[in-house]
């Protein structure tokens, strides 16, 4: 059967309760799932030994040029850009010369590309994702032994390429939307950290959400909690790089660990890792002032299946069964929430925390933002 979706691929025989053309439909599918899984990995390979970068800032070369200027193997760069120009990741230029020879074809990178691929500030920065699902799928012996025995993957088992990936894929809409859209929708928060507030960013990972608010918000002083300590090393780091560790500290510890009263407790994309959410909500709403606010960013998720079947939905169920829901259930209570709680259970959860105002508060494309207050 062809794989060429452009041509009419042989009828597949099937049973007469089976729809044929259904059928090669899903065959269709298949082959470009694959295709993009493939992909991937070999993205992350580009972005890596700075493939995407160096075209970005050469404009339109061939295999051997891009291979000369990064110090690799021409044979293996010139496969590599056939294979990201049929994914539509690099650019081929079909101005630049006559040959066919695949050896002499030309590539470069749209505007559009060098941004999502090369551009760490930009709102739209996606190399993060393939270093995310490629660090994921290292657990699938484990995952696939998990599904027999219920037993969770914790988020400090998985590879390092996890972490670094997290912070890439999610700090750009935090420089995006943080500060100028999430936590402005928290009535009076805005005020209290210009004047000067007490904050803690609990599950804090690397530290892009802390450092991004230390930054906006110098009269504010932030404590960042996690409980992996590789990942609050590398935060210390970054924050000595930013220029803000008078006002900054990071600090192992789990989520249930808050030292004293603060008037912004905040939770990046995490609550739902955790194998006991309720216990960490539980010990925000103790450690919050009176007129706080908790501030919970969570993953676009929704309350129905049916409203779950689109393209990021099925990007999210997907990352959940590889990384959130084995989280969830790697140490007691094994909560299991998932990064598909959907905004009723998310704010019954609140509720059943002890908050009396537990409700989204503003949401973009990817996120939920919910606002919990006593």
């Amino acid at each position: 059967m062809s794989t060429n979706p452009t041509t009419s691929p042989t009828r597949i025989e099937s049973e007469a309760n089976v729809d044929a053309e259904r059928l090669e439909e899903l065959v269709h599918q298949v082959v470009g799932d694959v295709g993009a899984a493939m992909t991937v990995p070999l993205a992350l390979i580009g972005d890596r030994l700075g493939l995407f970068t160096e075209l970005a800032k050469g404009g339109s070369m061939n295999a051997e040029q891009l291979a000369e200027r990064t110090g690799l193997v021409e044979r293996y760069v010139r496969e590599w850009l056939l294979a990201m120009a049929t994914a539509g990741y690099v650019t081929y230029d079909t101005g630049s010369d006559g040959s066919p020879d695949p050896a002499l074809a030309r590539y470069r990178m749209s505007p559009e590309q060098a941004e999502a691929f090369t551009d760490p500030d930009s709102p739209a920065y996606v190399a993060g994702a393939f270093q995310n699902l490629t660090a994921a799928t290292r657990i699938i012996d484990r995952l696939t032994e998990a599904f027999r025995t219920g037993q969770g993957v914790g988020w400090h088992e998985h590879h390092e390429d996890l972490f670094l990936g997290t912070e890439r894929f999610f700090r750009p809409s935090y420089l995006a939307n943080l500060t100028s859209t999430w936590i402005p929708a928290l009535p009076g928060i805005e005020d209290k950290l210009r004047t000067g507030a007490r904050v803690a960013d609990v599950g804090c990972g690397l530290g892009a959400s802390t450092i991004i608010m230390a930054t906006e918000y110098p009269k504010s002083t932030f404590v960042g909690i996690d409980y992996h300590a590789p990942s609050i090393v590398l935060a210390q780091h970054r924050a000595a790089d930013a220029g803000v560790t008078d006002r900054v500290t990071f600090r192992t510890a789990g989520a249930a660990d808050l030292d004293g009263t603060f008037d912004l407790i905040t939770f990046f994309d995490c609550l739902h890792d955790m194998p006991d959410p309720l216990a960490a909500l539980r010990a925000a709403r103790s450690a919050l002032a009176e007129d706080g606010a908790v501030m919970l960013v969570e993953p676009m998720s929704w309350d129905s299946v049916e409203e779950t079947l689109n393209p990021l939905g099925r990007l999210l169920a997907g990352a959940s069964v590889w990384i959130c829901l084995p989280s969830g259930l790697s140490d007691e209570p094994a909560y299991g929430l998932g990064n598909q709680a959907g905004p009723a259970r998310t704010c019954a959860l609140g509720r059943e925390a002890g908050f009396g105002i537990a409700r989204e508060a503003v949401a973009t494309d990817f996120n939920r933002v919910y606002e919990l207050r006593l």
